[in-house]
């Protein structure tokens, strides 16, 4: 596996250098595809694993219509590429490779390929059918964590149709199941009120009046579970990457006054914010404005309505919110090992401690989505 990741890795630089000159299907061929296909062990020099402009007399296909290549294992195809040159977009571009997929039964694989970009598809939904979506894409020149090794499972030693069938089907219901589960944590709807319910065996009957009440709780209930989350993979220790800069080179300067510097931990803390809400608001709705003294996180980008002040630039880092501190606040603060400021803030060491902050960043959100607090004669919070 390590031999197949470092001849992937030379074939990604050699795509970066010639990649750009391949301007012509056939140079895209002859230049990217064909030196993948021999990575794979499908050596484009043996007829007997690959055979170019491909054709057999199958219904559906016209006499003048050739799939680019046909892979084959024990004498038989197992699967087809189609190629496009290098900066061709792969969308639409298969309905070739569909008809030829459809009118060959014992084929159960296909793929679609620029040089760069490999898509490839199955016949997860009906039977001998080409998909329209591909079950993997796999852009060489961005890979993904795990890519290399989902690549592997189509090399000539490990090729097995059938589980690479059951690979496409796990990667569809994994891609349903992620869809499904962030729909419910967004919308928290009352289905998964109700299923929170259940599993934390109330007591209490799961009335529509009943799950109508809890909603904001299971609501903030899954922010505080996602901050956690969030701050137990930060917490991780990961080794820097050699060419790391330090953190000093992220702080950026405003180009109308030198004197106000956005730090790299204050650009965390707009990351974090928005991971902790991204279940709530849209990102575009937790904004940020620096200004001299402390570093803002805003609602929808005004600067009245802002979610806390971070003020960084001191020996002992505090983080204000607009919302009055209760004393069942400052008994969290102390379970969680946090210590209250003076005032309505919150000492913040780090960045990333406001991930255990999630109760108090929902309370502000609520209070700034609040119209009434805003209109003349509340009170409104002073401007950022």
């Amino acid at each position: 596996m390590n031999e197949f990741k470092q001849k992937l890795a030379h074939h990604v630089e050699h795509i970066r250098n010639v990649g750009p000159h391949c301007s012509t299907e056939e140079t895209t061929k002859q230049a990217l595809i064909l030196p993948l296909l021999d990575i794979l062990g499908f050596s484009p020099f043996d007829p007997l694993k690959v055979r170019a402009e491909y054709s057999a007399d199958f219904p559906g296909v016209k006499a003048a219509e050739r799939v680019d290549y046909a892979l084959f294992s024990h004498d038989a195809p197992v699967m087809f590429i189609e190629a496009k040159a290098y900066t061709a977009n792969l969308t639409n571009h298969s309905p070739q490779l569909a008809r030829y997929f459809n009118a060959t039964p014992g084929v159960k694989i296909a793929a679609i390929t620029n040089g760069r970009e490999w898509r490839f598809f199955t016949d997860l939904k009906h039977q001998n059918v080409m998909d329209d979506s591909p079950f993997l894409a796999a852009d060489l020149l961005d890979l993904a964590d795990g890519a290399p090794e989902q690549l592997a499972r189509f090399r000539f030693d490990q090729f097995q149709p059938d589980a690479l069938r059951t690979f496409a089907e796990d990667r569809m219901y994994l891609a349903a199941f992620r869809d499904a589960i962030e729909k419910s944590l967004r919308e928290v709807d009352p289905e998964f009120v109700r299923f929170v319910a259940l599993q934390a065996n109330l007591e209490a009957k799961l009335t529509g009046k009943f799950l109508d009440s809890i909603t904001p709780l299971v609501r903030q209930a899954v922010a505080e579970a996602v901050s956690g989350m969030v701050v137990t993979g930060l917490s991780t220790p990961q080794a820097a990457a050699p060419d790391t800069p330090p953190a000093a080179a992220a702080e950026e300067a405003h180009p109308d006054n030198p004197r106000i510097v956005t730090t790299a931990a204050e650009k965390k803390l707009l990351e974090l914010a928005r991971a902790m809400l991204g279940g709530i608001v849209p990102d575009d709705d937790i904004q940020a404005k620096d200004t001299e003294s402390y570093y803002a996180i805003l609602y929808q980008g005004k600067t009245n309505r802002w979610l806390l002040r971070y003020a960084g630039d001191r020996n002992h880092p505090v983080a204000h919110f607009p919302i009055d501190l209760t004393a069942d606040d400052e008994a969290k603060l102390q379970a969680i090992g946090l210590e209250r400021g003076s005032g309505n803030s919150v000492a913040l060491e780090k960045p990333e401690h406001v991930t255990r902050l999630g109760w108090l960043l929902l309370k502000s959100l609520d209070y700034c989505r609040n119209d009434e607090n805003f209109k003349k004669g509340k009170g409104d919070a002073p401007a950022a």
